[in-house]
């Protein structure tokens, strides 16, 4: 069963709104740049991929979440024409919610109230939402999310949803994320055999998922597959990311070799790139050098629980422009990768009809999108 995405809105550090963030991230652009939200003397890694949107380098606000989350809801129910959220189910995945304003408010004493940690109170307020759901599910939460409203659309608990993902930088897991790695990284670089790990990125991206068509409609759900393998706390294991892809494609009544374009976690990690290459070397087999692979990580960084429904955003825009955004620092891949069909150098241009977006996350929390072009 497919649904109907009608509208679609992204905030990232290379562009604010869907058309800025898709034309930048076609023309290789990335928003990496020095540490803007505190201090990085303590730290190897100085620099991120962070939206500027603060006073002054050097001192963060509280609320940063919430806004981006907000900003990108508001364009995707501008986008499906939608003026009253009253009866609208928000679903929204995160791995960290508001946890840079609970660091601001525990260090350095700025007003921050706990009511405020929960997205629904903003939402109650600036967009008159009643409804709203909050799912913690690391890396992959977005799409967690995502196959939470398609869940609500098929027991017609509702006709429509807005699912949405974000995250943005907190110091505490920059701080733990730079510490995992021998090399602090210094940008991230997705599948490259020379890669030193990830560096986090500020996000928040959603959609609107309709059972019926919209004024104006961007694509078809036509499938979430989520799993939990539970292998591992941080590792994460091919079998079970494999697992994730090859339920996802049963869901959607596609096979590998139906499948145009693969937006890849990518995260840039050590061990999470060729755990993901070997599970989608394994589920494609012979038809692994078929689809146009990507992995916009290289310019965002790693969005955490927005990444998956950003993926899924930048997609919708490659099926119904026919151009591919590249993977940016790809120059020697690893093994498990090397027949892969990467973007790389500029952007491709390419009839694609039928994408993958995959997400995972620690403890083994795997999720797999398909979405369809609308001819």
């Amino acid at each position: 069963m497919s649904w109907y995405i009608t509208g679609s809105g992204a905030v990232a550090s290379v562009g604010r709104g869907v058309e800025q963030l898709f034309t930048n991230l076609c023309l290789g652009q990335t928003g990496l740049a020095p540490l803007r939200g505190f201090d990085p003397e303590p730290y190897r890694a100085r620099s991120a991929y962070e939206i500027d949107d603060r006073p002054e380098p050097g001192r963060d606000v509280p609320g940063r979440a919430t806004s981006v989350l907000v900003e990108a809801i508001t364009e995707a129910a501008r986008g499906a024409g939608i003026e009253d959220l009253t009866d609208v189910p928000i679903l929204v995945g995160t791995g960290l919610r508001e946890l840079r304003s609970l660091e601001l408010w525990w260090r350095d004493g700025v007003d921050f109230s706990a009511d405020r940690l929960h997205f629904g109170t903003a939402l109650r307020e600036r967009l008159g939402a009643e409804i709203t759901y909050t799912f913690s599910n690391a890396c992959s939460a977005s799409l967690y999310a995502l196959a939470m409203g398609s869940d609500l659309l098929a027991l017609d608990a509702a006709d429509t949803v807005i699912v949405a993902g974000v995250d943005v930088l907190t110091e505490s897991m920059h701080g733990l994320l730079e510490r995992v790695h021998a090399t602090p990284p210094d940008r991230v670089r997705p599948f490259d055999r020379n890669r030193t790990g990830v560096l986090m990125g500020d996000g928040a991206a959603a959609i609107v998922l309709r059972r019926h068509p919209g004024p104006r409609t961007q694509g078809l759900l036509r499938s979430v597959s989520v799993n939990c393998d539970a292998y591992h706390v941080t590792a994460p294991d091919p079998a079970g990311i494999a697992n994730a892809m090859r339920a996802s494609h049963e869901l959607a009544g596609v096979k590998p070799e139906d499948i145009d374009l693969v937006l890849l976690h990518g995260t840039g990690t050590l061990l999470n790139d060729e755990a993901e290459a070997t599970a989608m070397a394994e589920v494609f087999g012979e038809h692994s050098g078929g689809p146009l692979m990507t992995a916009i990580k290289s310019m965002t960084g790693h969005t955490s629980g927005a990444s998956g429904l950003m993926n899924l955003v930048v997609g919708l825009e490659s099926l119904g422009s026919g151009v591919v955004p590249p993977v940016v620092g790809l120059s020697d891949p690893v093994d498990e990768a090397a027949d892969f069909r990467f973007v790389l150098g500029e952007a491709a241009t390419a009839d694609v009809s039928v994408a993958q977006l995959n997400a995972f996350g620690f403890g083994g929390i795997n999720a797999v999108a398909i979405v369809e072009a609308v001819r």
